[in-house]
């Protein structure tokens, strides 16, 4: 289920490692925020097989072996890539060769199928097309955060569609307070 982190949590925990923030978002974003800072330290989920592998339980996507963190990683590199020049999907369109979205009928109406012959790039394939949808639905409001310390990106589910941190008690309030302490130092 997206959201729910158990099995990475416990991973984390078993590491040594904090908790992951930002943890609600589109598996297309939560691919993105496997990585993050916390203190100064970097932390990347995909740069240990039982991480990547707790990680896909998570999100319910098909356990593969060797775990395919590889093809995790550029997928994931290819959506950032996206994100900071969105006119930039030279590597995200070669990552998407990988897969194709195959199309049935049923008592429904239409019905979409991931075909995506090898099973390393499965899970990758799928993160990529969750953010491909993603943006065409809402492109403005897949975002970094504003923070430049932070690695952290998210959807933009506000009102306003004005959002700029991460989180507003973490990022925003840390850069507001830096932007207020450096006002009164240079008045003082």
């Amino acid at each position: 289920m997206l959201g729910a982190d158990d099995a990475v949590t416990g991973a984390l925990l078993a590491k040594g490692w904090p908790a992951r923030p930002l943890v609600d978002q589109p598996l297309g974003i939560d691919l993105l925020n496997t990585r993050w800072v916390v203190g100064g330290v970097a932390y990347d989920l995909l740069d240990h097989d039982d991480l990547t592998a707790a990680w896909l339980a998570d999100r319910e996507l098909e356990p593969v072996r060797p775990v395919p963190r590889r093809p995790l990683r550029e997928a994931r590199a290819a959506v950032a890539a996206v994100i900071a020049d969105p006119a930039d999907h030279t590597a995200l369109n070669a990552l998407l060769d990988h897969g194709r979205v195959r199309l049935t009928v049923d008592e429904r109406g239409r019905v979409e199928h991931d075909d995506v012959p090898d099973p390393r790039w499965r899970a990758a394939w799928a993160c990529l097309r969750d953010f491909v949808v993603l943006r065409e639905a809402a492109p403005d409001r897949v975002r970094k955060c504003a923070n430049p310390e932070c690695v952290l990106h998210f959807q933009d589910v506000s009102r306003t569609g004005r959002r700029l941190w991460c989180s507003m008690t973490g990022c925003g309030n840390r850069l507001k307070a830096r932007r207020h302490h450096n006002r009164v130092r240079a008045t003082s």
